[in-house]
């Protein structure tokens, strides 16, 4: 067999049945004579997009792969690399390449040079020999540590060339995992039973590392609150009555209260990193910190109690530990904290009612995310935000309950990111309602791509709210704007929908949205992908000081 037959093999062996691609690269063909399907998108970042959101609901058991073309190919997918690697997203990346006799001497753009600083790991393949080995050690870097997209360039010499039968075997690698010292974690139980306001800060790592019901017999036998980060968002039951949300810039009312007064802040399965797009503990905290990053512990804050290592592990064997500690399950306050809980959020929720229930008309966009939160049976779903205003506005009022029924995401904030999500979120749970909700502003980077779920027959539901401008600009640009219109945009996207096969639905009437996101569903499961455009008004208000 050549190089392009073994890399087919290889990823049957790693459970790969479908590649995200666009436009042309070698392996398409190869990978199609060996069943696995390859989906072309209408453009590389979209494609990298929905590898993406597959490789976040699948717990690291299968991986989102994406294929691209020499030079432009590769130029055009930095975008959506750089956005996994922001949020440590595991994805494949195989580069098509000159063949390397030429390597040296073409202006093209190299990938794995150009790569090396958005991505876990990038190298070039220079012999058929190596091919095994290579995507052996891609595999396990997405396996291990802090995830993040690998990239191989694949240069077209060595993989037409004969692999010799030696070379031929490949063994998937299992994942390393590793625990914090027994005392180290003895102590950061002790400072938490004994602390008297602490919380739990949860993020990816426990979401992804199929944390989720450790983390919630943690809090209930300890009786403490979780918040979640924004790529965390999902990780805990917010209907749980210890939950206070997730944050990002915008966060609830009980949420602030508890960053605010807490005495003691257990972050489990998050990098803590100092973005603009995460809440930072206040200053004066004890801060216990768990990743399975080395170098995520004391890079941004002063950490206390390091706690190096696998959430899911550190959490049982914190629960192990606790449970000779604490005398009933509560730890004898989890009714007071939930009542305290409770005494915070009902009253944030009541101020922010009549905005959530407005019956103003354009529809206010928190009157849209109202609705999907009472339609939408969140057990069953998979939604999303966009960047920019849906991102902040969507973050405190959406409800997530099960693990995955919500992906948040956006440390380096694309537009246009959640629809090829959606896309890649329905390839891997093709029984969820997959909703992505984005602004117009964002439809303009990948409305494109819903002619692509419509021909791959993979339906999704993208929720457009259309208020005619990009949100939040016109005031840092009013002579701009006054002068020239230029933070205003204009479209009729669920004709543009129709036009790309799909059924477009549009809404002027607040009382529709609801309406529309039950056809929506139904459509979705006849196998139509949906367009729901709301007209809406430019709402700038956000659940933040």
């Amino acid at each position: 067999m050549n190089g392009y037959e073994l890399v087919a093999e290889i990823l049957r062996k790693e459970g790969v049945d479908w590649m995200a691609c666009f436009p042309a690269n070698p392996l398409i063909e190869v990978i199609a004579r060996h069943s696995i399907r390859p989906v072309i998108f209408r453009s590389e970042r979209a494609g990298i997009h929905a590898a993406d959101g597959y490789s976040r609901l699948m717990d690291g058991e299968k991986f989102g792969v994406f294929c691209m073309q020499r030079g432009p190919g590769s130029e055009n997918a930095f975008g959506g690399v750089a956005q996994a690697f922001g949020d440590g997203i595991p994805v494949l990346i195989l580069a098509d390449s000159d063949v390397t006799t030429n390597q040296d001497m073409t202006v093209s753009f190299r990938t794995p040079k150009n790569f090396r600083h958005i991505s876990k790991w990038a190298d070039t393949i220079r012999s058929p020999e190596r091919i095994s080995a290579m995507f052996r050690r891609a595999f396990n870097e997405m396996r291990t540590g802090r995830r993040g997209p690998v990239v191989l360039e694949l240069p077209r010499d060595v993989m037409a060339a004969d692999v010799p039968e030696a070379a031929q075997s490949y063994v998937a690698a299992k994942a390393g995992k590793f625990l914090p010292p027994q005392s180290d974690i003895v102590s950061a139980v002790d400072a938490l039973l004994n602390a008297k306001r602490p919380f739990i800060w949860s993020g990816q790592g426990t979401l992804m590392g199929a944390a989720s019901g450790s983390l919630m017999e943690f809090a209930e036998l300890a009786g403490i609150p979780v918040m979640t980060t924004m790529p965390g968002k999902s990780g805990f039951n917010e209907k749980h009555p210890l939950s206070l949300g997730a944050t990002n810039l915008t966060y609830s009312g009980q949420a602030r209260k508890w960053l605010d007064e807490s005495d003691v802040i257990f972050a489990v399965g998050t990098s803590m990193s100092g973005t603009h797009y995460g809440q930072r503990p206040p200053d004066g905290k004890t801060l216990i910190h768990c990743s399975a990053d080395l170098s995520d512990i004391n890079r941004d804050y002063d950490i206390d109690i390091p706690l190096p290592g696998d959430a899911k592990l550190v959490l049982d064997a914190m629960i192990g530990i606790a449970k000779g500690k604490v005398s009933e399950p509560g730890h004898g306050r989890r009714a007071k904290t939930e009542r305290e809980i409770k005494e915070s959020r009902d009253p944030w929720m009541e101020s922010w009612q009549p905005i959530l229930t407005s019956d103003e008309i354009p529809v206010n966009p928190y009157r849209v995310i109202w609705e999907m939160d009472q339609v939408i049976d969140q057990d069953t779903s998979v939604v999303t935000h966009d960047a920019g205003h849906p991102r902040d506005q969507m973050m405190p009022f959406y409800t997530a309950t099960v693990p995955h029924s919500y992906i948040g995401w956006g440390k380096t904030t694309h537009l246009g990111y959640g629809l090829g999500l959606m896309i890649g979120a329905k390839m891997a749970k093709p029984e969820r309602f997959c909703v992505s909700f984005m602004g117009d502003a964002a439809f303009g980077h990948c409305g494109m791509d819903v002619e692509t779920a419509v021909r791959n027959d993979i339906p999704i539901t993208i929720v457009v709210i259309n208020n005619s401008g990009m949100g939040g600009y016109k005031e840092g640009m009013p002579t701009a704007y006054e002068r020239y219109g230029s933070s205003a945009l204009s479209g009729n996207y669920a004709a543009l929908a129709e036009s790309l096969g799909a059924k477009g639905i549009r809404v002027e009437q607040p009382d529709g949205v609801g309406v529309a996101l039950q056809q929506a569903r139904a459509e979705n499961e006849s196998g139509n992908t949906v367009l729901v455009e709301v007209i809406t008004s430019m709402e700038n208000r956000m659940s933040k000081p």
